[in-house]
């Protein structure tokens, strides 16, 4: 009895219908599925970025400077908000739009105006004080130098005024001395003086002493007049001197109490929050062009 060999059944005997499609419609899905988590992934970079930005707004927002001069901070923080701005925008995951661009550069140029507006009101008010500092001490030194010069100047006239009567006086002296011995001269017949000569002795002695004494007297009152003119002239310059100083230190308060300089960083702040709504509403928008050109199948 001979080996009968069976016949073979076809492979693909008694599969159903269909079969291949589901396959097909299965990778489909998962093709799907894929770029939806690639789209996922996208918009959490996309929110990382914007995170980041925010997070560096907010912080230069509240960047505060010590003390003053303010101004001299101002060029490098602008530039450090154009930076953080620039870079944003040129993250491959944005897509900067017209609004964006057109209200980000509008922020922009508003604060910089904003400070450049501060830093002359602040180098302003600087120079103003700065030059009335520099007036008052001038002031000063020019009250101490007339005080020296005054001191100086009334030192001078005593001497001179020593040296002038010293030589008066002491004629004075020697005519009084003389009238003295005149007058104890004794006159008579007898006598080596008459009474006559001794009386015309006294008459021109004593018309000497007091010719010399009015002489003294007019001496004295010219260096008392000297004396007197210096004083008041000493008087009126130290009190246009302590006035001008009494001005200049009032005017300095007054710049320094009047207007109040800060380092801007409420406006500084006010920009950067700007800015942060403009980033948040261009990730908005961003999303929302992102749903539209790829929108999800139900």
């Amino acid at each position: 009895m001979g080996y009968q060999q069976r016949a073979r059944t076809p492979r693909d005997f008694g599969r159903r219908p269909g079969r291949t499609t589901s396959k097909a419609k299965s990778g489909k899905r998962r093709e799907e599925s894929g770029a939806y988590r690639s789209e996922e992934e996208h918009v959490l970079t996309l929110e990382k970025v914007v995170d980041r930005t925010v997070n560096s707004l907010t912080r230069l927002g509240s960047q505060r400077f010590g003390v003053p001069p303010f101004y001299g901070h101002f060029d490098r923080w602008l530039v450090n908000l154009q930076i953080i701005i620039s870079e944003f925008q040129t993250s491959p995951t944005i897509h900067a739009d017209d609004q964006f661009t057109k209200e980000s550069s509008q922020i922009l140029s508003d604060i910089e105006v904003a400070l450049k507006e501060r830093r002359l009101k602040e180098a302003s008010r600087e120079e103003a004080i700065r030059k009335n500092s520099q007036d008052l001490l001038e002031a000063k030194s020019l009250l101490a130098q007339t005080e020296r010069e005054y001191a100086t100047r009334t030192k001078e006239i005593e001497a001179k005024k020593e040296l002038a009567i010293k030589p008066v006086a002491g004629t004075v002296g020697k005519l009084r001395e003389e009238l003295n011995r005149i007058a104890r001269m004794r006159a008579g017949f007898l006598r080596s003086i008459s009474k006559k000569t001794k009386a015309q002795k006294e008459a021109e002695t004593s018309q000497r002493l007091n010719s010399t004494k009015s002489e003294l007297a007019k001496i004295k009152q010219s260096f008392v007049s000297e004396q007197e003119k210096l004083r008041k002239e000493y008087k009126e310059r130290k009190q246009r001197i302590l006035e001008q100083i009494a001005n200049q230190q009032k005017n300095i308060e007054i710049l320094e109490a009047g207007s109040e300089i800060d380092d801007a960083v409420g406006i500084r702040r006010a920009a950067c929050d700007a800015l942060v709504n403009d980033v948040n509403s261009l990730l908005q928008r961003n999303v929302q062009t992102s749903e539209t050109t790829n929108p999800p199948e139900q």
